[in-house]
């Protein structure tokens, strides 16, 4: 079969499949089945399936994933995460647009702790959305930096989808999880500026609101209680990693026993509350696990059939340089992000980035770098980014998608000019995994 009918089969397969509303799971499943059936030899092909599937879900490089989303998981369930929202609302005080700069902060400090984008925002928006709308903000500003910092812990360890990225692409984990550090934070500060830029220029978005008077002590206690411990997490995870002494999968279960461990010095553990965020875990592990049983039978029909080459081989017939095919590579991602979900965008495009980038010395770590900070985007890009729903569903009524996507507009831009200038400056994304001891 002609490679290029196959690709175009097993690609367009996989979209008809996800239109009609069947789970990525199942959709990605049956393409590389049947793909597998027929370019890997009939029942072969499906047993090659089996056996990869085995190899792929006892990978213990798998094992991160469901560790770091517990841990998230167990912050959230016992409420520690809104506590240190008001604690840190408390501290920011006389800034231009201060309640969506506390969003920010607030926003940052738990995609360090929880790697779910989802539960990030939305904790924030229901959290502190209503008292910004109260308090005179304009929704834009306020739902803007909510949805923003929200996807921010899709770049920050812990983030389960960089570990996924890191497994499929062969690109080494710890790395990846440190190289989205930087990054992370310039997003967060250009953010900030932005808020308080804005708010200058233009007051009535975001009136001055200032707390009541409070003393010192009033004002840093609640600080030191509730945030100021979760920087020891925070540190058992990132510090575990870049000192060498962990790996990836040993400071992910180092973050859990830490996170239990807070959970219960503030007397916010319950057996209900651990069952909860068992439960939730599993749901979202076993659909990434399900994924991951399929993807390397689907490179290999994809490699098998000359798929892979040929499209190097084609490209590489244009003599494109580096940056060229870089580029190419991120415009693609960004359409596939505007109406696939950022698994979806893996599978499909893993097989082909990754043997290309390698053949063009494109670094793996500025490559990861680039699918998480693109996948990040494609959350919040019309019409089908995954919180802009998940904003809908916190907002007041009154509030149509229209002034969502207003609001997460400017955000965008700043997400495309960090994009750009990691393209640029590639040592953005290299330059703290190279300081990790080997």
């Amino acid at each position: 079969m002609d490679w290029i009918l196959t690709l175009s089969l097993m690609l367009g397969g996989l979209a008809v499949l996800l239109l009609i509303g069947l789970p990525v799971a199942f959709a990605f499943i049956t393409v590389t089945m049947i793909g597998a059936f027929e370019v890997l030899g009939g029942d072969r092909g499906l047993l090659q399936l089996a056996r990869n599937s085995t190899q792929s879900v006892a990978n213990f490089q798998m094992a991160p994933i469901p560790l770091f989303i517990l841990m998230g998981e167990i912050l959230f369930q016992t409420g520690i995460a809104h506590r240190a929202i008001d604690a840190i609302e408390r501290v920011v005080t006389r800034v231009p647009g201060r309640l969506s700069v506390v969003t920010v902060f607030g926003g940052t400090i738990f995609a360090a702790l929880s790697g779910s984008t989802i539960a990030n925002t939305a904790m924030l928006g229901s959290t502190l959305m209503p008292g910004m709308l109260q308090r005179g903000y304009h929704p834009t500003m306020a739902m803007g930096p909510i949805m923003a910092s929200g996807a921010i812990a899709m770049l920050i360890p812990p983030s389960a989808l960089a570990v996924l990225v890191g497994s499929l692409a062969g690109i080494s984990i710890s790395g990846l999880l440190i190289a989205g550090v930087i990054p992370a934070l310039m997003l967060a500060g250009a953010f900030v500026v932005y808020i308080i830029g804005r708010s200058i220029l233009d007051p009535s978005v975001a009136p001055p609101d200032d707390l009541p008077e409070m003393t010192l002590a009033e004002r840093w206690r609640p600080f030191m209680i509730y945030v100021a411990p979760l920087s020891v997490l925070f540190a058992v995870v990132i510090g575990s990693l870049l000192m060498g002494f962990a790996t990836p999968t040993e400071s992910a279960a180092l973050g859990c026993l830490a996170a239990l461990v807070i959970g219960a010095a503030y007397r916010a553990l319950s057996l209900s509350k651990i069952a909860k965020a068992l439960m939730e875990t599993v749901k979202l592990s076993v659909m990434i696990l399900f994924i991951m049983a399929a993807s390397q039978t689907f490179a290999q029909v994809l490699s098998f059939s000359g798929a892979t080459n040929g499209l190097i081989a084609a490209i590489n017939a244009v003599d494109p340089t580096p940056t060229m095919v870089l580029v190419g590579m991120i415009l693609i991602l960004l359409f596939l992000g505007c109406f696939v979900d950022q698994v979806s965008m893996l599978m499909v495009t893993v097989p082909v980035f990754v043997p290309l980038a390698a053949q063009l010395g494109i670094n793996e770590l500025v490559l990861g770098v680039v699918y998480l900070l693109t996948m990040e985007i494609g959350l919040l890009t019309p019409p089908f980014g995954l919180l802009l729903f998940v904003m809908r569903g916190v907002a007041p009524e009154g509030i149509g998608m229209k002034h969502i996507y207003a609001a997460v507009t400017p955000f965008l831009v700043i997400k495309l000019a960090v994009l750009a200038l990691i393209v640029w400056q590639p040592a953005i994304g290299t330059w703290l995994p190279g300081l990790m001891a080997h």
